[in-house]
């Protein structure tokens, strides 16, 4: 740093890198898993909805603990990143487990492998997002911060789009005759099965699953030797009963966690259902791969503009004007017909520029919060609040991967089925659509009435620093 609080560009970006692996992970679990173990593997869509949200739901217990202990657990190498040295392995066996199952794998492996892999998520996650909102103390720095991870995380988005289209252009080869060479050889290697190349969504998991062995490991090594992590700045403990009713007044936080709870729920509804819309509805399945990397490849170049949005008007409308313009795009997908590419790549591109913001935003508000919580408390728990964030937004997206799921199930949509008939695809398009918008809109009206802005952020910052300060001084003379 070379001034207090303002960081180096290295630093933000050494730090942001591992949100691009994150993503791989998470991007998949979301959009090819239910697809893939309910048509190839031939899971009950009802009873794979259970699994994984019984599975993110342990959360519910992980999060918090892992938040408390690393806020408090000092090591010589440091709060955060012991835990990320110890996570990464647990990760990377459990989701090569998921997304590379042996023949024959049922629910009891879907299971046991996804609460290992999310609690590896867990000791990877938390420390991580609770040592970037310490980086720097200033509100636009925060920005940056968060920017530049979830940048990672839109790149890492881009990736895992284009290696379905990457896989389903070497299987179209396989599939005309195309099976010498090198780079095909490689392919059948790395993810086909029995010296097959398929065109399903099976090969597409062991491609991302390949992509996250390699680059897990490579950017967690680079942050943990790279970025200083800020020191401890608790000047007492705080009881822990006191400490709860403290959280339990912070009235930002507790808006933040229902906005949260509310857009993830419904963000998880529509991914859950997007492959199946885009195969069934507007029948685009050769495309599908395409239109994510036109997805993630426009939300990259929306950060920018929510970057400086948030800067010209606060945060918090920043988002609403997010969120408003992602209701219209979808609302505009409830009048295609099936063929209709272009419209669809058009209204599912301006969903992808506002996704920019529904990722960075939201946690650059909570870096804010933290603050708050440290002015009331006198303890810097920046690890419990993003546990508590981290659990609600966990626990968001399996209510809105179970929901979408079960919903899909209730309506009677087989999704072993090529053929549909017109009351459930029309179920599937109302689901897909309406579902998501009503939850936007309730987060849009909470959300504009944040009242955490830049300037009371200021001079919470100030007044913290003034009492450590003092409470410096005290405990100097005092010796």
């Amino acid at each position: 740093m070379s001034e207090p609080g303002i960081l180096k560009r290295s630093t933000i970006l050494i730090h942001g890198s591992v949100g691009m692996p994150l993503a791989i992970i998470g991007y998949p679990l979301a959009v090819y898993l239910p697809p893939f173990y309910a048509q190839e593997m031939g899971l009950n869509m009802a009873l794979m909805a259970l699994v994984l949200v019984f599975a993110r739901l342990t959360d519910v217990v992980t999060d918090p603990l892992m938040g408390m202990i690393s806020d408090r657990w000092q090591t010589r190498f440091g709060r955060r990143k012991p835990w990320l040295v110890l996570g990464t392995p647990v990760m990377l066996i459990s989701t090569v487990m998921i997304f590379m199952p042996p023949q024959g794998a049922g629910l009891w492996h879907l299971t046991i492998w996804t609460v290992l892999m999310y609690i590896g998520w867990t000791m990877v996650t938390l420390p991580y997002g609770a040592w970037g909102a310490e980086l720097s103390p200033l509100y636009h720095q925060r920005s940056r911060v968060t920017a530049s991870r979830e940048g990672f995380v839109l790149v890492g988005l881009f990736v895992a789009a284009l290696a379905p289209a990457v896989v389903q252009a070497m299987a179209r080869r396989f599939a005309e005759g195309e099976t010498e060479g090198a780079l095909m050889q490689a392919m059948i290697w790395l993810v086909g099965r029995d010296g097959q190349l398929g065109m399903g969504y099976g090969p597409i998991l062991a491609g991302m699953g390949w992509l996250l062995l390699v680059l897990l490991p490579i950017t967690v090594l680079l942050v943990v030797t790279r970025v200083p992590e800020a020191p401890p700045r608790s000047v007492q403990k705080t009881d822990w009963k006191k400490g709860l009713r403290v959280l339990k007044n912070n009235g930002p936080f507790k808006r933040l966690m229902l906005i949260l709870l509310i857009v993830i729920t419904g963000e998880s509804f529509r991914n859950a259902m997007s492959v199946f819309f885009m195969q069934h509805v507007i029948q685009i399945q050769a495309y599908i791969g395409l239109m994510y990397l036109l997805y993630f490849g426009i939300g990259i170049l929306g950060i920018p503009f929510w970057l400086l949005l948030g800067r010209r008007i606060g945060k918090h409308h920043a988002f609403c004007v997010a969120v408003a313009v992602s209701s219209a795009s979808i609302l505009g997908m409830f009048f295609l017909q099936a063929g209709q590419l272009v419209p669809f790549a058009v209204m599912f591109a301006l969903k992808g520029f506002c996704f920019a913001a529904f990722q960075f935003l939201p946690l650059s508000m909570l870096a804010d919060i933290v603050d708050l919580d440290t002015a009331r408390s006198k303890e810097h728990r920046t690890g419990l609040f993003f546990a508590m964030s981290g659990m609600a937004q966990k626990s968001a997206m399996a209510i809105g991967l179970g929901l979408s799921l079960g919903m899909l199930a209730l309506v009677g949509f087989d999704a072993t089925q090529t053929d549909h008939s017109d009351g459930s695809l029309m179920s599937l398009r109302v689901l897909y659509i309406i579902g998501p918008v009503l939850m936007y809109m309730a987060a849009f009206l909470l959300a504009r009435r944040y009242p955490l802005t830049s300037a009371r952020q200021e001079r919470i910052q100030s007044w913290i620093e003034r009492r450590d300060l003092r409470l410096k001084s005290i405990g100097l003379a005092e010796r």
